[in-house]
């Protein structure tokens, strides 16, 4: 018997840079071939349980579900199906958030009937809260190795379960590297094959990785060595993948080389029990930096299969190493971020292919076929249920009450006008909304939002706030990719939209007044021009008073300004043409002067030198950073200014004063670098010499995003926490006087929830984005509740 794969841990997982997709729900990241069905987990929903689908082929020879199980004392994030194992006729199931996180193993088998049902649950006898058991597991049919990492001080363990003679499932040992250390992560990839144990620690020595050998001798298991190749050093992770069969280890360095990755052979003396290594397996193909392969391995038959999810841009793919060839196995329309491969199970002539990040991360698993030597996709891509949407708003106004609730979402002084969920603004499957902007017709008055998706962006007429009417959608440019980020803003009757991480998007303008006339809707729109000139850019920023855009974070193409201002001269909005480049070097992660977002305007402040100069404040990743930009040849960097527990600098918004800023920073809360959600106040009355002077913490954890001013009120999207209304009278000391939280179910400090809002409207409707959610079109009280 060979041990056929760990259930394979995704770069974004171990914090690695370039990782591959979101993992919104998790279908696909756990995998297990049956005898004549296959299992795929979905372990990730945060709103319902966790779940796992069981598929099997019809009369008609197609793969289809027949049920789809949960635990008993199933509850909405309890991580069921985290991992997956299909012993000799059980299922086990990881479910690693159970009971304050100790987690557990559930068994299923199936019944006469031929459903499959729940018999028991696994537990560790020591387990403590956090400790998360069940991360991964592995079989050998016989015997279930089911890791915890977060075991004392993330040392991590291993404990072993084996079937006696009536079939009942009982912890046979609890295994712990001899000198793993804190942070260790013992555990993180597995392997059995009848006496022998292998164990992943690709984290310990400063990431360089090692793997713990364990033997069983008169049923005891005792640990007979340490497995580490002489090339691997630190950020190696030796260990990512192993997998076990008579005589042979084959494990993979996910990281080493420059991310390339690379595995390692190793063979075992019989007579001595001891491993040594026989030869480095490096891609045929040389590989280049970022393609991470060895994150998952196996063993079927003469194959060998090792997973790289850098293929292709992350679109993913698993190299097959036989003795007579080598070959990729890709999807065959692979996507970009889709994750193919990341996990697998095979056996004989059968695979199963995990793509978590298909659909935007609802995933996605492909069954392969071999025959004559050549591995065929056998069906259509399996999927899971999508997560449920709520139900729309439309009609009368939904008050927020004395009880602090309007519907189920929590607020205060802020009423529902009307809510539309992502699936009825041309949404597709997986796909979330993101950034939002406002147009008002200059003829009619009538209102307009303007709401980025995934894979384009749609338009919603918004006069009669209580009856929105979704009018349309623009697709992403010819040629680009669906993505997370999308920016948008208007200057003359006309949309400017940039995508980031789209490969060749440029900026689409499109003529607002067409949507005047929009009669039977929706309606599929075609841009009206397209600048080339970038090919993905983060954001896109106007100056209405001058006529000239900013795309920041310009990337994949073109001139890319190294992330700072690419300026355009867009007053002809159809005709728009680049003037030049700014640049301050001595901000940006990089040091090329990347701006993450920037706000330029006609300067009309208290600082008399720069009174009536385009001046430009940018959120440079590190700094905060003040340009004078009005002669494009020549734009003059005025100051830079940092401030304590930097993060990640991301955005911010003048007072209509132009004497405070107001800036987020999106990683100080997730990074734990502050408590509670954090604004920061800049006196800007010296361009040349910004001052902090205030830190303002909001009363929730989560993440600051997308702020905005307008007159004496702070608009802030703060991700899960929705939409908080801020009283800046004081403009040194911010206070919070109402919200509306889009995402009542979670306050964690996730990327997830409000990501931006439009507080422009003369009407006051405010209209905030909510990523899984959709679109909320709110009003602030002018009075308290009553």
């Amino acid at each position: 018997m060979v041990n056929l794969r760990f259930s394979g841990v995704l770069a974004l997982g171990l914090g690695l840079a370039a990782a591959p997709a979101l993992q919104a729900q998790g279908f696909g990241a756990s995998l297990a071939l049956g005898d004549d069905a296959v299992f795929v987990g979905e372990g990730l929903n945060v709103r319902e349980p966790g779940y796992v689908y069981v598929f099997a082929r019809n009369a008609q020879g197609a793969w289809e579900r027949t049920q789809k199980l949960e635990a008993s004392d199933a509850e909405p994030n309890d991580h069921f199906g985290r991992s997956l194992a299909y012993a000799g006729g059980s299922l086990l199931v990881g479910t690693t958030v159970r009971n304050e996180s100790t987690g557990a193993v559930y068994v299923f088998e199936r019944d006469a009937s031929g459903q499959w049902s729940e018999r028991a649950i696994l537990t560790a006898p020591d387990g403590a809260a956090g400790d998360a058991l069940g991360r991964v597991m592995a079989t050998d049919g016989q015997t279930v190795l089911a890791s915890t990492w977060a075991h004392q001080d993330s040392r991590g363990a291993v404990y072993v379960y084996e079937r006696d003679g009536s079939g009942t499932w009982t912890q046979t040992a609890k295994l712990m590297g001899s000198d793993i250390g804190p942070e260790g992560l013992f555990g993180m990839s597995l392997a059995v094959n009848g006496d022998r144990i292998l164990v992943g620690a690709p984290t310990q020595g400063d990431n360089t990785g090692v793997v713990y050998a364990f033997h069983r001798e008169n049923g005891t298991w005792t640990e007979t060595g340490k497995l580490q190749p002489a090339a691997v050093g630190p950020n190696s992770r030796f260990g990512t993948g192993v997998a076990l069969r008579d005589g042979e280890a084959l494990i993979g360095a996910q990281t080493h080389n420059q991310f390339r990755g690379t595995a390692f052979r190793f063979t075992l003396d019989e007579a001595t029990g001891q491993w040594s290594e026989a030869e480095a397996v490096p891609p045929f193909d040389g590989g280049d930096p970022g393609l991470q392969y060895g994150v998952t391995v196996a063993y079927n038959g003469d194959e060998q299969w090792i997973a790289a999810p850098g293929v292709n841009g992350f679109a993913g793919g698993a190299y097959i190493l036989r003795s007579s060839d080598t070959i990729k196995l890709v999807a065959p329309d692979g996507q970009p971020q889709e994750g193919f491969a990341n996990t697998f199970d095979v056996r004989g002539d059968r695979a199963l292919v995990g793509l978590p990040g298909d659909d935007f991360g609802l995933g996605a698993v492909m069954v392969f076929e071999r025959s004559g030597g050549a591995w065929t996709a056998a069906s259509d891509r399996l999927v899971g249920d999508e997560p449920a949407g709520l139900d729309a708003i439309t009609g009368d106004q939904v008050d927020c009450g004395t009880d602090g609730k309007a519907a189920i979402f929590d607020c205060q002084q802020v009423d529902i006008l009307s809510f539309l969920p992502v699936q009825q603004i041309g949404g597709s499957r997986g796909v979330e909304v993101n950034d939002v902007w406002g147009w008002t017709d200059p003829e009619s008055g009538r209102e307009y939002a303007l709401v980025g998706r995934y894979d384009g962006t749609s338009f919603i007429d918004i006069t009669n706030p209580g009856a929105p009417r979704y009018l349309g959608n623009l697709a992403l440019h010819e040629g680009a990719n669906p993505n997370v980020w999308r920016d948008i803003k208007v200057y003359q009757d006309h949309a400017f939209i940039v995508s980031d991480g789209a490969g060749p998007h440029g900026m689409q303008v499109f003529d607002l007044t067409r949507l005047r006339d929009v009669g039977s809707e929706p309606v599929e729109f075609t841009e009206d021009a397209h600048y080339d000139r970038i090919a993905s850019a983060h954001n896109i920023v106007i100056n209405e008073n001058t006529g000239f855009a900013y795309a920041v974070g310009v990337n994949s193409g073109g001139e890319t300004c190294g992330g700072g201002l690419h300026m355009i001269d867009i007053r002809q909005p159809t005709e728009p043409q680049f003037v030049g480049c700014f640049q301050d070097m001595e901000t940006g992660n990089q040091r090329t002067g990347y701006s993450h977002d920037a706000q330029c305007v006609v300067y009309h402040g208290p600082d008399t030198e720069h009174q009536g100069k385009e001046i430009c404040l940018g959120s440079n990743e590190t700094a905060l950073s003040i340009a004078d930009v009005s002669d494009k040849d020549n734009p003059i960097a005025l100051s830079h200014a940092s401030y304590p527990n930097v993060a990640y600098t991301h955005q911010g918004w003048l007072d209509d004063q132009h004497e405070y800023f107001y800036m987020n920073d999106e990683g100080d809360e997730q990074s734990g670098l502050v408590d509670h959600t954090r604004t920061l106040v800049w006196d800007v009355k010296d361009l040349d010499d910004p001052i902090l002077v205030n830190e303002y913490l909001g009363p929730s954890r989560s993440i600051d995003h997308n702020l905005y001013v307008k007159g004496d009120l702070m608009y802030q999207s703060n991700y899960v926490s929705g939409l908080r209304i801020v009283d800046i009278s004081d403009r040194a000391n911010p206070r919070e006087v109402g919200f509306f939280d889009t995402v009542p179910w979670s306050d964690d400090p996730v990327f997830d929830g409000s990501w931006s809002n439009y507080p422009f409207f003369e009407s006051g409707t405010l209209v905030v984005t909510s990523g899984k959610e959709g679109v909320f079109l709110l009003k602030k009280r002018d009075r308290p509740i009553s």
